[in-house]
């Protein structure tokens, strides 16, 4: 018999391949990379912010995001700017045309969700809201 560590372990291992195939369809469909899709959605929930913040966030060295940021200059989703306080600082903000992309995946992220919430009572849904919250905390 499996403990309760071993059940949760591959419930949480289960729902992250399902979460991420699904994401890998949405993000193959905009013709788009995962990692890119992230670093808007990033900056999107975020906003502006210094390279190096965004390589922490993003989960990249400082010279991968580099590579990243250029591409998505170059896709239009994306510009530097000079840092209002810090002129050694550069801030990655995100365009008008990235901000629309960040809307529309934002948008099927929400309706994701409450398509997998759909049976929940609103007991449930701030239960299960709490308990994320304190395991994104443990991270």
């Amino acid at each position: 018999m499996k403990s309760e560590s071993e059940n949760l372990n591959h419930a949480f291992i289960e729902f992250y391949e399902k979460l991420s195939s699904w994401e890998l369809k949405i993000v193959k469909d905009k013709g788009v990379s995962l990692t890119l899709i992230h670093a808007v959605e990033i900056l999107g929930a975020f906003g502006s912010m210094p390279m190096k913040e965004l390589a922490n966030k993003v989960g990249v060295t400082t010279g991968t995001l580099t590579v990243l940021v250029d591409n998505l200059t170059k896709a239009k989703l994306v510009e530097r700017v000079p840092h209002g306080t810090d002129r050694r600082s550069i801030l990655v903000k995100l365009t008008d045309q990235g901000t629309k992309l960040f809307q529309e995946h934002d948008a099927l992220h929400l309706n994701l969700t409450k398509q997998l919430t759909a049976g929940f009572n609103e007991e449930e849904i701030q239960l299960l809201n709490k308990l994320m919250s304190r395991v994104n905390n443990a991270f």
